[in-house]
């Protein structure tokens, strides 16, 4: 079958025409053919071998790709987890974890909302715990999980939504999304520093969402930080870390300030998560797309291009899709 694979640890997926198809084993599993796989960080960090999900992995040559909005062998169109990789003709998933697509949703968008709603939905719902009404700072909110997170917080009912990115383009569009206040990420420190500090005296900050982590992340903490007096408790949740995987943490914040630090991300999610994910969630956003509530964009690509395009940032939030 025609597929994606990356042969040796660290090197670029290749595009082969004869490599072996999977076999599905199990009453669980079922073989579908693939139609559209959007491409993400994560991808790219696990078909590299540096994603801390596969550190345990004896490493062999593999399909790239984790998820695929596919057809079954009824002709059933469903958006699906891979439990092989899915940058390939043919994929093996679980017919427990699937969803269906409806027939207004593209495949190309049915295979890039679901990373974003992982990615914004699961942080805003279950670590930050959204209520109606609160205040959330979006930390890279110019990305495309970022656009999803401004829809999403919008939907759970936040009254005040602030955006940060570097793109000064992207950064101006996020108000139609649902953002009431933009901080450029590119002005220097103090300025974003003041502008948060001004932002939290009028309305407290209730969550951060953050798709940075990284210096810029010091940053935000320093702002929310306390000076003794009793403070607004802020959840804040990591959830990915384009500007770094460290940062430098100074005690005094977390003790003069009632914050919350928490992460989401693979391993942090129960198994009750993911159910209601994909059981609820995911369903739901499939709706919002399809009446066009829920807005994104995609970048199409076909498979045979996979070497040119694998390393080729995408701009202004959009998401890479893979067309096989």
């Amino acid at each position: 079958m025609k597929a994606a694979v990356v042969f040796q640890k660290g090197e670029l997926p290749k595009y082969v025409h004869n490599f072996p198809a999977p076999v599905a084993a199990g009453d669980h599993q079922l073989l579908v053919t693939v139609k559209a796989v959007a491409i993400k960080h994560l991808d790219k960090m696990r078909a590299s071998g540096q994603h801390y999900s596969t550190q345990n992995e004896t490493w062999e040559p593999k399909v790239v790709g984790g998820d695929a909005a596919c057809v079954l062998e009824d002709g059933t169109r469903v958006y699906a987890l891979g439990l092989s990789g899915t940058i390939a003709e043919k994929a093996i998933i679980d017919k427990n974890k699937m969803v269906l697509i409806p027939d207004k949703v593209t495949d190309s968008v049915a295979c890039a909302i679901p990373n974003g709603v992982m990615g914004s939905a699961l942080a805003l719902r279950f670590r930050a715990n959204i209520k109606s009404g609160e205040t959330v700072l979006i930390n890279g909110a110019t990305g495309f999980t970022g656009k999803i997170a401004i829809q999403m917080a919008r939907h759970y009912g936040a009254k005040t939504i602030i955006a940060t990115g570097r793109n000064e383009q992207s950064l101006q569009s996020l108000i139609a999304l649902g953002a009431d206040h933009i901080i450029s990420l590119k002005q220097d420190d103090d300025k974003q520093a003041q502008a948060i500090k001004i932002i939290h005296n009028e309305t407290p900050i209730d969550i951060v969402i953050d798709y940075v982590w990284g210096h810029i992340a010091e940053i935000i903490l320093n702002a929310l930080k306390g000076d003794g007096g009793f403070s607004h408790k802020t959840r804040y949740v990591t959830v990915g870390a384009m500007a770094g995987d460290k940062i430098e943490l100074s005690s005094s914040i977390l003790r003069s300030t009632n914050i919350q630090i928490s992460g989401s991300g693979l391993g942090s999610w129960s198994r009750s998560e993911v159910h209601t994910l994909i059981n609820e969630i995911l369903p739901e956003a499939f709706q919002w797309a399809a009446t066009n509530e829920l807005k994104i964009e995609t970048v199409d690509v076909n498979l045979e291009n996979i070497e040119n395009v694998w390393n080729i940032p995408v701009s202004d939030g959009k998401r890479l899709v893979i067309k096989i």
